[in-house]
């Protein structure tokens, strides 16, 4: 029997199942090389693994995935991957939480019907998921920003002798790096800094002409 059983696993931060996948594999007797997993970020989709898998599969052989959702991040991706895998490359594909889902009893015209039917209801369902779970992050943000919750690195404090540091280095005394150095700041930073300092100076100054 030259067909292989081949697993596939994909993790992200905000989908940490990796043991129960890695244990529905196990159940299914797929050999460990056979198996292969990515672990991403949200914001990142690069599957090095998955890529690898691709070029390893051949027409005939056999993929688990515990969900459909492994296969993409969206409706469409989710279909495409599906196309690539099952036409382009001939595999057949079991999809273990959804056993309606599974290319080798669904051979006959209505069994791809409903098999392709029972796909499109998934693979939307998974991006409706995925966008409802983007807008629910949304809008704790947006809760915790309006309590005050400050997000992102601290801002690097301006040292007291912030402005004897510019005279000196605006008058050549002092060298760039060195004034880096004593803020402790990147030249992105001193050079916002240096702004927000000028305009503060010169709102004080009409203040007092002002008056």
């Amino acid at each position: 029997m030259s067909e292989k059983i081949y697993g596939y696993i994909r993790v992200s931060s905000t989908d940490q199942n990796e043991d129960r996948q890695v244990l529905a594999m196990e159940e299914k007797c797929i050999p460990k090389r056979n198996i292969f997993m990515d672990k991403q970020s949200g914001k990142n989709f690069n599957r090095p693994q998955y890529r690898k898998l691709i070029r390893r599969l051949k027409a005939g052989d056999l993929l688990y995935i515990l969900s459909i959702d492994r296969l993409g991040r969206n409706y469409e991706e989710i279909q495409h991957q599906w196309r690539i895998l099952t036409k382009d490359i001939g595999i057949d594909i079991c999809v273990i939480d959804m056993p309606l889902l599974d290319t080798r009893s669904a051979k006959d015209f209505l069994g791809t019907f409903i098999a392709d039917l029972v796909l499109q209801i998934l693979s939307f369902a998974a991006q409706n998921e995925r966008d409802n779970i983007r807008k629910r992050q949304a809008e704790g943000i947006a809760a915790a920003k309006i309590r005050g919750v400050a997000f992102g690195r601290p801002p690097i404090a301006v040292p007291d002798n912030f402005g004897e540091l510019i005279h000196a280095w605006e008058n050549k005394q002092v060298p760039f790096l060195d004034v880096l150095s004593q803020c402790g700041m990147s030249s992105a930073t001193f050079y916002r800094r240096l702004k927000e300092y000028r305009l503060l100076s010169e709102n004080n100054t009409l203040k007092k002409c002002t008056f």
